[in-house]
């Protein structure tokens, strides 16, 4: 298998997701990235669907992610959208981006970011 990979990129998800009480009482919008690995050799022979990850199941996913919070965590939350997608889809690796817009920290931040990378297979601590 090549280093095929799928990206979804900017997906916008509201949440009330944050160690503070303020942030869990207002959802706030999250961005979320993921770069799906996979062999796409049958899809791009095939030019079918099913042979390659729907980009709509990647969302519902996401959105499944989101509503089994809140977390207090990025780390969390994108450690459940990894769950869910290798979970649930034909891929061999994946990684999730979430980023928080203007995290309160006592200063002007444009976001917290956190990157995971999980492989099918691995066993979370």
């Amino acid at each position: 298998m090549g280093r095929d990979c799928i990206r979804l990129s900017g997906i916008v998800i509201y949440g009330s997701h944050g160690v503070i009480e303020a942030e869990r009482a207002i959802e706030r919008p999250f961005q979320v990235d993921v770069e799906l690995r996979a062999d796409l050799s049958a899809a791009g022979a095939a030019d079918d669907l099913k042979a390659t990850v729907d980009y709509a199941a990647v969302c519902a996913l996401v959105r499944r992610a989101n509503e089994a919070g809140p977390y207090h965590l990025l780390e969390a939350f994108a450690e459940r959208i990894a769950k869910n997608l290798l979970g649930e889809l034909h891929i061999s690796e994946v990684t999730v981006k979430v980023r928080k817009p203007h995290p309160p920290v006592g200063m002007f931040v444009e976001a917290a970011e956190v990157e995971i990378t999980r492989a099918a297979g691995e066993r979370a601590e």
